[in-house]
């Protein structure tokens, strides 16, 4: 574990002495290699949401450890990996895989509710998890409607 951590460190020294860094302030990332998709604001949004919910499933109790924790963090974390596959193929490739990622999101919605319901999280953090949840389907929709207008072009 030793090693891993001076590895990482060195990385990261090594990466800011590197000139021309692209900085992802809302990630808090920074490379110097950098894909279309990362400036999407929805993958971005989707980003920091899937992190969010994994601090979140921090505090759920161990029982649920491979049970609601584990599906609450898949399904948010396959909204931004939805949306990373997709921006790499065609058009209607994106458009299906921007789908998968917009049901990812409501199946937040049930696990964000079920983990309110048992406690696990406050009813602020299920509002704001539903107010995350609710700028981002409505930001895929949109991306979608737009991709489906130049599809049918």
């Amino acid at each position: 574990m030793k090693i891993v951590t001076v590895a990482v460190q060195n990385c990261e020294e090594w990466l800011r002495r590197r000139k021309g860094l692209r900085i992802y302030k809302e990630l808090g990332m920074e490379s110097q290699f950098h894909f279309n998709f990362e400036d999407l604001i929805v993958y971005q949004k989707a980003m920091q949401f899937g992190e969010s919910v994994y601090v979140q499933v921090r505090t759920f109790p161990s029982t649920e450890r491979f049970e609601l924790s584990s599906q609450f963090k898949r399904a948010s974390d396959s909204i931004a990996l939805n949306i990373a596959e997709g921006a790499g193929g065609t058009d209607k490739q994106f458009y299906n895989y921007l789908g998968n990622a917009w049901l990812s999101a409501n199946e937040c919605v049930c696990c964000s509710t079920k983990a309110c319901q048992r406690n696990y999280i406050s009813e602020f953090t299920n509002e704001c998890n539903r107010r995350d949840i609710t700028e981002i389907t409505k930001m895929i929709n949109s991306l979608r409607f737009k991709i489906l207008k130049r599809i049918a072009d």
